[in-house]
């Protein structure tokens, strides 16, 4: 039976690798992406709305995203949303949908964004660490007390130090396969 612990920093370390993916979907690849406005908020009648709940959102071509609002009368809304959303897109609206035509990338705003998903790879791998040292600090409450025996102390401090490298080995592979889908394309 796994400890309590450990399934808490099983759990923690996670969510972290679930974010960073979230993280590295939103950086712009030259390609369309409907995750690129998936964080756009609206103001939909006064109440700061996601974009994915007033609209259906498709990229039909590599680089056209469309949008289509379940209300057209949502369409200005939506254009006004996006642009202050500062993703450097440019919506046009003809009336019925929200087209974004998605501009290649430069050479060097490839490896900008390179360094981008280096940056949030850093980021996730000390949330691991600190995920670690968290637990790590409780299992020595918990020896100290005497509720532990020194080899269980031992055995769960391995056991935690396996997790953590298995999650950052995977954060490492979601950076990489980014990084290389960011310099191919």
């Amino acid at each position: 039976m796994e400890h309590e612990l450990l399934k808490q920093a099983r759990g923690h370390m996670a969510r972290t690798l679930d974010v960073l993916h979230g993280e590295l979907a939103k950086i712009h690849t030259g390609r369309a992406n409907p995750a690129l406005v998936e964080g756009v908020v609206v103001d939909y009648y006064g109440t700061p709305t996601p974009l994915r709940h007033i609209a259906h959102v498709v990229a039909p071509d590599p680089d056209l995203i469309m949008i289509r609002p379940f209300d057209r009368s949502q369409l200005p809304a939506i254009e006004k949303a996006i642009l202050a959303a500062g993703l450097g897109l440019n919506p046009q609206n003809d009336g019925q949908v929200v087209r974004i035509k998605v501009p290649r990338l430069s050479e060097e705003r490839r490896q900008e964004l390179v360094k981008l998903v280096g940056k949030k790879a850093e980021e996730a791998r000390i949330a691991l660490r600190n995920v670690r040292r968290e637990v790590r600090e409780k299992l020595e409450v918990e020896k100290k007390d005497g509720r532990m025996s020194e080899d269980d102390h031992h055995r769960l401090q391995k056991a935690l130090d396996d997790l953590t490298a298995e999650h950052v080995k995977r954060v490492d592979e979601l950076a990489e396969k980014k990084a290389q889908e960011m310099r191919t394309l």
